[in-house]
């Protein structure tokens, strides 16, 4: 049998058309997946297919040693795997842009936590595609060459193939962008125009500090109380509210929040981007989802509020990662991160967020005259167990940290205290503001949110190619001290007015600089949840390709629409 096996081996690697064809299957397998996944017609699906085989046909043609072609296309192998990867991460969808620039912007811990949870998609990509590459040294190495007959009868198959393919591209759609094009559809084609596109935008936000630098936001402050001011931003990390009891959670996981003066709940709050790199520029800038260019050209509101006077200061519990958001927080007079990584990028001290806390006393006590700050928490980031410490595990148990169907109630747990803990995190930041005798107010919004095993797909994390309605509804707050309610009063009414209204995270920015009175020509009254003239209109969601697409037209399926259904989620009926 062992002979038989190693005969057959033997003429197999010395059989040129039959490398041909193994070649292009294994190259053609995540174009089979995704006929599964993808959200197009039947000709889109078949088109799938069609494509790739003729690119493949005319591709290994192009030589007559296929083995030598193989391993050239190594780097095409490695897309494939990231591809199959993706598949078993989110089970859908191509490589997105934002998926490139996660890996940019991911440190080695987070990347670390991740691959321990998706090890089965590794090695099977391995046991796919190392003997691919074994094989194709083999041959390359023995000089197994094709015919030039046959090379041209593919090449001409192949010509064929791909003219058919763009006559049917007219009758193909994508369901959810309502067209069908080779850029955005057709794999491989599509990843390598998102590469590009990941690649630009990069290219791009290192060149900010350039584009950005004579900009001025002309800001002034007209209205003092006659009190010092002290006003915070809070940024969350993957917090979502479906886990917040303020929010009508079943468990009683923000019990202080709950019973805390002066603070005022948005329950119909959703997130402009699923991703951090995203969600977080366009909260602290005046770029949303409708205008996200502007990013490019212009400051943060930390530049505001030092036109207007005040001292900056930006703290985080997160590791610098070379985005957006750490040129803001250099344009801050102050900027601490606690949350540092070695030259290997492994975290070098896992810092709970109340390690914020006493910055901030320190630097309200040190520091005269008005300030702001903008906080960026670690909040319910993945491995969950690791944001709180052990006197808050509640709920147990919630050790679990493999994400697996049978330790989702583990993972829940330790998501749901991680919850907890941010609950007295922001309890313990407002106590200390109500504390001063000055004008003093806070603003907190989660990034995004997160994907918990919630349904029969089994969605675990956030950053997917297409959001889900656990990814996009996250919690929103405003807290006024006694003393902004008086020195404010019609701007803490329209919050309160405006507490049942559909918001989105683009009314961060807009809100935080009206609630301290600062006037600037980039201030729109109709985004600012403490002006009356705040206007309901449609939420829109930025896509990958940094498209502003309505919320719900996100690649949204039928449990997501159920869940938005059930929340009574406002959708604008003029869209």
């Amino acid at each position: 049998m062992y002979n038989k096996l190693k005969e057959k081996l033997h003429h197999f690697l010395n059989t040129p058309q039959q490398l041909f064809w193994f070649y292009i299957g294994m190259n053609l397998i995540p174009s089979i997946c995704l006929t599964f996944t993808e959200p197009f017609t039947f000709m889109g699906k078949f088109l799938l297919i069609l494509f790739p085989l003729g690119f493949y046909f005319i591709l290994f043609s192009s030589i007559k040693n296929t083995g030598l072609l193989q391993l050239l296309l190594f780097p095409l192998l490695f897309l494939h795997a990231f591809q199959l990867v993706l598949f078993y991460l989110f089970g859908e969808a191509v490589i997105a842009v934002d998926m490139f620039l996660n890996i940019a912007t991911t440190n080695v811990s987070e990347a670390s936590e991740l691959l321990d949870n998706i090890w089965p998609a590794v090695v099977l990509v391995c046991i796919l595609y190392i003997p691919t590459t074994i094989i194709a040294a083999i041959a390359c190495k023995h000089k197994v060459h094709t015919s030039r007959t046959f090379r041209r009868k593919m090449i001409f198959a192949g010509i064929l193939l791909l003219l058919l393919t763009y006559g049917l591209t007219f009758y193909a759609q994508n369901k959810n962008t309502g067209k069908f094009t080779f850029k955005e559809d057709l794999y491989p084609t599509n990843i390598f125009y998102n590469l590009g596109f990941a690649f630009n935008k990069w290219h791009k936000s290192e060149n900010y500090p350039e584009t950005s630098k004579d900009f001025t936001f002309d800001a002034q402050k007209d209205i003092h109380p006659g009190k010092r001011e002290i006003y915070i931003l809070v940024v969350g990390e993957a917090s979502r509210a479906e886990n917040w009891s303020l929010n009508g959670y079943e468990r009683t996981t923000t019990p202080k929040l709950q019973s805390t003066q002066g603070l005022i709940y948005y329950p119909d709050a959703i997130t402009q981007s699923n991703t951090t790199h995203k969600s977080v520029p366009l909260i602290l800038s005046a770029a949303s989802a409708e205008n996200y260019g502007i990013i490019y050209s212009q400051k943060s509101i930390l530049q505001a509020f030092k036109e207007a006077g005040f001292t900056t200061l930006f703290l985080s519990n997160q590791t610098p990662n070379r985005s957006f958001t750490d040129f803001y927080a250099a344009q801050a007079n102050i900027h601490h991160n606690l949350r540092t990584a070695d030259h290997s990028g492994l975290i070098t001290a896992n810092n709970y967020d109340e390690t914020l806390l006493p910055l901030v006393r320190q630097y309200i006590d040190s520091l005269p005259g008005d300030l702001f700050f903008v906080l960026h928490t670690y909040g319910s980031h993945f491995n969950y167990k690791e944001r709180y410490p052990k006197s808050f595990s509640h709920y147990t148990p919630d050790n679990a940290t493999d994400v697996k169907v049978q330790n989702k109630s583990q993972l829940i747990n330790a998501y749901d205290n991680s919850i907890l803990y941010t609950d007295m995190f922001l309890n313990k930041l407002i106590q200390t503001l109500a504390e001063q005798d000055a004008c003093t107010a806070l603003f907190y919004t989660s990034d995004h949110g997160e994907d918990l095993l919630d349904d029969d797909r089994n969605r675990f994390l956030h950053s997917s190619p297409n959001p889900t309605f656990y990814q996009l509804y996250i919690p929103i707050f405003l807290w006024f001290s006694g003393n902004y309610q008086t020195a404010y009063p019609q701007k803490t009414e329209a919050a309160i007015e405006n507490r049942l209204k559909p918001i989105a995270t683009n009314s961060a920015f807009h809100t935080v600089l009206d609630m301290a009175a600062i006037r600037t020509k980039y201030l729109q009254p109709a985004l600012s949840l403490v002006n009356p003239q705040f206007e309901i209109a449609p939420r829109m969601y930025l896509n990958d390709h940094d498209k502003p697409i309505l919320f719900y037209k996100a690649g949204l399926k039928e449990e997501d629409m159920e869940m938005i259904k059930k929340r009574n989620l406002y959708i604008f009926q003029q869209e």
